[in-house]
């Protein structure tokens, strides 16, 4: 049962994040939602509230560790506990190594490894103090498959699909803390038009025209995930839409 627990959810402002946080609102769980963009988080609010649920937003760029500290703090002050972490903040901007896309890269560094690590920092300590706690994390099919133009995005995800197990090793026999590692394939969501590599427009066009997950898709496998009997540890799911090949 996870009515009544406390779960915080990055990158809430859109996509998985949004209808993660209404898929465990519906289930009875109090969301503490964290992104930039505070008008989309004020939506998200709105539309929880309406539903009879609990909700905390609070501004969150997972770069900066004292912001995540920060939502981390609000969330215990709040209600006492952090029960489930949900890293799904990231980002997906394709580009052939040859085109040098350095600034992106560093994002994609920065928002799917760092952020990772600064969130599941933020809330690890409360979750070995009580020897209880779930950790997701949105990894991609790109943590298993490499594929052209994926070489920087495609190593972000596969250091989180690591790290995932190396927190499973870590803290799920010692502390009780179970970590569940989600690897979607192509997923109808906003990260697609985060790619500027002109080269890849041909790529972005056959993907829109896909008939890929919804984000609520994913939503539904985080929630498998945590309503697993707590002897049950669900470390990874890989869903692709029926379509897709690799």
């Amino acid at each position: 049962m996870i009515k009544d627990k406390v779960a915080i959810v990055t990158g809430a402002s859109s996509g998985i994040g949004y209808a993660t946080a209404l898929a465990l609102s519906r289930a009875g769980v109090k969301v503490a939602a964290g992104a930039r963009r505070m008008d989309r988080l004020e939506s998200l609010q709105c539309e929880i509230s309406k539903n009879g649920g609990e909700v905390f937003i609070q501004k969150l760029d997972v770069t900066i560790k004292s912001e995540c500290d920060a939502l981390a703090d609000a969330v215990m002050k709040k209600w006492g506990t952090i029960d489930i972490l949900v890293n799904n903040a990231g980002l997906q901007p394709l580009s052939f190594f040859k085109n040098l896309k350095v600034e992106e890269w560093d994002k994609m560094i920065d928002v799917n490894i760092r952020g990772v690590l600064y969130c599941t920092a933020a809330v690890i300590t409360p979750m070995m103090n009580k020897k209880s706690g779930h950790i997701v994390n949105i990894s991609s099919i790109a943590g298993r498959i490499v594929y052209p133009a994926g070489s920087v995005y495609c190593a972000t995800k596969h250091a989180i699909t690591a790290f995932s197990e190396g927190l499973r090793q870590e803290f799920s026999q010692r502390s009780n803390i179970r970590i569940t590692c989600i690897e979607p394939g192509v997923v109808a969501t906003e990260l697609i038009n985060t790619i500027t590599d002109k080269a890849l427009e041909k790529y972005v066009e056959r993907i829109k025209q896909m008939e890929a997950l919804q984000a609520e898709d994913i939503a539904n496998a985080i929630l498998f995930a945590v309503q697993a009997p707590n002897h049950v540890n669900v470390n990874e799911i890989l869903i692709r839409p029926t379509i897709q090949e690799r």
